[in-house]
């Protein structure tokens, strides 16, 4: 630093000035960074249960109808990865944001260094300044320049035309999907089913694979009032279809069954043809591929009879219960 030639109380005051001013300076950067830290743990805390909710609500905005495991999996997996690309990219902002804020810092720290050293209480006023100049020159610190590394990965960061070709894929995929389940929901399908009044009567009609249980059994009722007069006032909300043992809702289809493989408590729920029932065969606890023609059949007589066999094993679906496991405890009645 360059020698004061001046006088000594002028001197003492610059010291004191100068002193107090590093003591402020001290104090600010002591509580930023207090700041700083309180801020990096809350954001730790959040950061995962933000990152989940996130994930999942995109998630249910983004998936329409019934879709398959393996489907869901990859729509996860997806909505996982573009998360985290986002969250990359947002540090990375922050981090150049950070850059520029501590050179801000440095270039202010600098000009006031040289304003101090730009007070000059000597007589001798051209000396000071050439000294001043040589200070200036030694605290000067050339910066080095930052140049990229070839060999870092950078596939995290914002890349326009990346995101587009990405987006246009996605979107792509999604027109052809929803192209083949609409496809997939016209196509016919022959229904083989009993009407039940306390024996079978079978049937046949062509459905197609997109409609509802409840226009299935409007149909029914077409081919029935031809046979049994006392269909002829009863309305499709008064039928009942049971299937392997479990009472289809009227509001399913038979695409959901067809998509999901659904399976019932005696055979799939996803196939319409008919064959012998598995509980005649002599090792019923051998899971078979063979579909039995369901029972259309009046709701109260069902409410009359549902204490006997083989009304009494009937129970409504429940998409979420396993039926893999059953016994045929009324085969001896």
């Amino acid at each position: 630093m360059a020698h004061y030639k001046g006088a000594a109380s002028e001197a003492g005051r610059a010291m004191q000035l100068l002193k107090k001013r590093e003591q402020a300076q001290m104090e600010i950067e002591f509580r930023k960074k207090k700041i700083e830290e309180d801020l990096k743990i809350s954001n730790i805390e959040n950061k995962f249960a933000a990152h989940y909710d996130a994930v999942e609500q995109q998630l249910k905005t983004s998936t329409i109808g019934l879709v398959t495991l393996d489907e869901m999996k990859a729509k996860q997996e997806n909505i996982v990865k573009e998360r985290e690309r986002k969250l990359a990219q947002k540090q990375a902002e922050r981090e150049r944001e950070q850059q520029r804020q501590l050179e801000a810092k440095q270039a202010e720290k600098n000009r006031q260094i040289q304003q101090i050293q730009s007070l000059s209480f000597s007589l001798n006023g051209d000396n000071e300044e050439d000294e001043n100049e040589d200070e200036e020159e030694e605290i000067c610190i050339p910066t080095k320049k930052i140049r990229k590394n070839p060999d870092v990965d950078t596939s995290f960061l914002p890349d326009r035309e990346r995101e587009e070709q990405e987006t246009r894929l996605r979107e792509e995929l999604r027109q052809e999907w929803a192209a083949k389940q609409s496809s997939l929901k016209e196509e016919d399908i022959d229904i083989t089913f009993s009407y039940w009044d306390g024996s079978g009567h079978r049937k046949t009609v062509r459905m197609k694979k997109g409609n509802s249980i409840y226009q299935f059994l409007q149909r029914c009722l077409e081919v029935l009032r031809r046979e049994f007069s006392e269909l002829k006032t009863v309305t499709a909300d008064q039928l009942m279809y049971v299937k392997e043992d479990l009472i289809l809702p009227h509001h399913y289809t038979f695409y959901d069954f067809i998509v999901t493989k659904a399976r019932g408590k005696s055979g799939p729920l996803f196939m319409f043809d008919a064959h012998d029932d598995i509980r005649m065969v002599n090792d019923a606890t051998v899971e078979k591929e063979d579909s039995h023609a369901g029972k259309v059949l009046l709701r109260s007589w069902y409410e009359r009879n549902k204490h006997i066999f083989p009304a009494s094993r009937w129970e409504p679906f429940d998409p979420t219960k396993s039926y893999d496991k059953y016994t045929i405890k009324d085969k001896k009645k």
